[in-house]
This record gives C-alpha cells, sequence and structure tokens, in this order.
C-alpha cells in the first residue's frame, strides 16, 4: 500500500451517472450497499460489500483509478492502483445523493 496517492491528477469535478448503481439498476436490482462514483467519468457503482461490486467491476474494465464514496456524510476517496483510501483538504464539495 502506498503511502500517498500518485493518481490524484486523474480526479475531475464529475456528475455523477445516476443515483443508484448503473448496472444494478438496469438488471432491475436495488440491493447494493452502499454507492461509489469514478472521479474520471462519473460511473455509479455499488461496493465490494454489495452483490455486484460494479465500482470494482469499472475500474477493472476501464481502468479509472480513484472512486469517491456517494454516501451521505462520506468524503473519503479510494486509488485502486495504490491501494489507499484518503481525504483530500480542497476537495470539491461531494456530490448530492438522492
Amino acid at each position: 500500500m502506498a503511502d500517498e496517492c500518485h493518481h490524484l491528477d486523474q480526479i475531475k469535478d464529475v456528475s455523477p451517472s445516476g443515483t443508484g448503481c448503473v448496472e444494478c439498476l438496469a438488471a432491475g436490482r436495488h440491493d447494493w450497499m452502499h454507492l461509489r462514483v469514478c472521479q474520471e467519468c462519473g460511473h455509479v457503482g455499488c461496493c465490494d460489500s454489495s452483490p455486484g461490486k460494479h465500482a470494482t467491476a469499472h475500474h477493472g474494465a476501464v481502468g479509472h483509478p480513484v472512486i469517491r464514496s456517494f454516501e451521505p456524510g462520506e468524503d473519503w476517496y479510494y486509488c485502486y492502483p495504490d491501494d489507499l483510501v484518503f481525504e483530500l483538504e480542497d476537495a470539491p464539495p461531494a456530490p448530492p445523493h438522492a
């Protein structure tokens, strides 16, 4: 595990792709545990505690390195390549969660 994220330059001010996990909603499912937003493209996927693990699957498919929690009151990020959870002091406000 790294002690700092080496992919901060890939974090963008994105708009979430929706109010729930894209893949779960497309399949008619609502059984996700927590949601994450890709910080490169805005894809909303479910966490690894959810049956689909779609946030990690999105990273595996497209290689976007950083996600942000899409849960109310949470401001943390996770970098897949660096295996690091972190917060940013000057982060843009978290996107609203519907």
